[in-house]
């Protein structure tokens, strides 16, 4: 049996799918050194996410894919709730333009596309490291650091250690469960068929918009995806086992008003078990969980993935601070107190949608927006509020906009905020000139006066300065040059508090 070995990182990553692989390039894109590992040997070639939006495609931007990335996904219209006459319940348009995001509303993806993106910027980050086909078999928190335990092909066991370790092991996380956190049922559990096919040509009639077909006996979803890729999604009756469900021949008969086999082949064929569920904290000390380790939400508004992606965002930064100037209590434990209670209100939201698309009550579509006329009502994008954290200093000041998702300004030559900053804090404010003190400021600054969408943003704030935090959500605003100072020694005491 080999002899143990020893090495020391900043993070272990457990898991490489989209969330952990995002979360490794965000935290080596902020200097630290990074060993993800991964249980499977190979990258799964199959669909599986096939949704993600603005805000996600951001965090795409940052870790620096958007560009490859864009070419590879659909711009999605927009989602339909329909009646079983095909009548319109509920209509979720997504705009065509750009949002104040800088990217488009909702996109569909094949998932190995993002995931080839990913890793592939993960071997361009010299101190990022991703290892495949090893299985995490221990964790043992220490004071300072944290030991952890794999095996590769069951030969003999090695251990690292850490400063800090966050699983994206998804559902069954052994992360999760090796702390012993409890999961909370939100009370929605359903046998779905999910159903990727690959048309052998382009049949327009399918359309282009998503639509869920509100039906008491058969609910279905049907998603247009890039290429000739289609899904659709069916739910089962408790009578129908899963083989029986993955039959070729039943699943035809299923989709016979839309297709046959003539038409299209079945590129893959799995049968899931669609969850409401929350882990009740989402870190311990020096461990965190994340993605589908964190929750599960039924895929009724296509945030599944995306919910995954803003843990990493929130998080990478936290651990980056503590890595490089000392672990912080406040700082960490504000991971779960304000990505829990935001993910919480798209879980609830898609259990609503999910109801709807059971039929339980389709009287219910005018909850989600106004109406069109005719019973035809119109939902709008949710934006939640980050959940409340009180971090440290002048941070307890908080206004209405903190916390809040902030735009992204197109700069005065074209270039867009983040490729500005980078995934860092950064100080918007009408004019550097009339702060003295701003040449002693440790933060990214641009003004109003050099880029008018600055000054526009900063209208809407109704605020003279805002600081973004680098997950680009508002930290806090401010009006006097004291305020100003205020706030950023607020965010810079973070570096210094423990």
């Amino acid at each position: 049996m080999p002899g143990i070995q020893h090495s020391d990182y900043d993070v272990v990553i457990v898991g490489c799918g989209p969330t952990g692989a995002t979360l490794g390039n965000l935290l080596a894109i902020s200097g630290l050194s990074v060993l993800i590992l991964e249980r499977e040997k190979k990258l799964y070639d199959l669909p599986r996410a096939v949704h993600f939006d603005d805000e996600t495609m951001r965090v795409f931007q940052t870790v620096g894919i958007a560009d490859e990335l864009k070419p590879l996904v659909r711009i999605n219209p927009g989602m339909r709730f329909v009646d079983s006459n095909n009548t319109i319940l509920l209509d979720w348009p997504r705009p065509q333009t750009i949002t104040n995001q800088g990217w488009n509303a909702s996109y569909r993806l094949h998932q190995p596309d993002l995931e080839s993106l990913l890793r592939s910027a993960i071997k361009k980050q010299p101190r990022c490291t991703l290892l495949t086909g090893r299985k995490v078999i221990g964790i043992q928190q220490k004071p300072h650091s944290i030991s952890v335990s794999y095996e590769f092909n069951g030969a003999g066991k090695t251990h690292v250690t850490a400063s800090y370790v966050v699983g994206c092991d998804g559902a069954n996380s052994f992360v999760r469960n090796s702390l012993d956190i409890p999961i909370e049922d939100l009370g929605y559990r359903e046998r779905w068929l999910v159903v990727d096919i690959l048309l052998k040509r382009e049949l327009p009639h399918l359309g282009d918009h998503t639509i869920q077909y509100c039906d008491s006996t058969q609910p279905m979803t049907y998603c247009r995806n890039p290429g000739l890729r289609r899904r659709w999604e069916m739910a089962l009756p408790d009578s129908v086992t899963d083989s029986e469900a993955k039959n070729d021949t039943r699943i035809w008969a299923l989709l016979s008003r839309w297709i046959g086999a003539e038409d299209a082949i079945i590129e893959r064929k799995a049968v899931y078990t669609f969850r409401s569920a929350i882990a009740s904290t989402w870190q311990h000390k020096r461990v965190a969980i994340a993605g589908d380790a964190a929750h599960l939400t039924p895929p009724f508004m296509g945030q599944g993935m995306c919910a995954g992606i803003r843990d990493a965002s929130n998080l990478a930064w936290k651990v980056a601070f503590c890595v490089k100037h000392g672990h912080n209590d406040a700082l960490v434990n504000s991971y779960t107190l304000e990505r829990r209670p935001h993910v919480l209100q798209y879980i609830r939201t898609a259990i609503k949608l999910g109801q709807l698309i059971n039929s339980i009550d389709q009287s219910s579509a005018h909850k989600f927006g106004p109406s069109k006329g005719e019973g035809n009502h119109t939902m709008a994008s949710i934006t939640p509020r980050l959940g409340d954290a009180q971090l440290t200093g002048s941070l307890d000041h908080r206004s209405e906009n903190s916390g809040v998702l902030s735009r992204q300004p197109l700069l005065i030559n074209g270039t867009k905020l983040d490729d500005y900053c980078g995934y860092a804090p950064v100080l918007l404010v009408r004019c550097i000139a009339s702060i003295p003190s701003m040449e002693n400021i440790p933060i990214c600054c641009l003004s109003g006066e050099d880029h008018p969408a600055v000054d526009q943003q900063l209208d809407e704030l109704r605020c003279n300065a805002v600081l973004i935090r680098p997950d680009r959500y508002v930290l806090g605003v401010a009006n006097s040059v004291e305020e100003i100072q205020k706030l950023v020694d607020g965010f810079s005491s973070l570096q210094t508090s423990s």
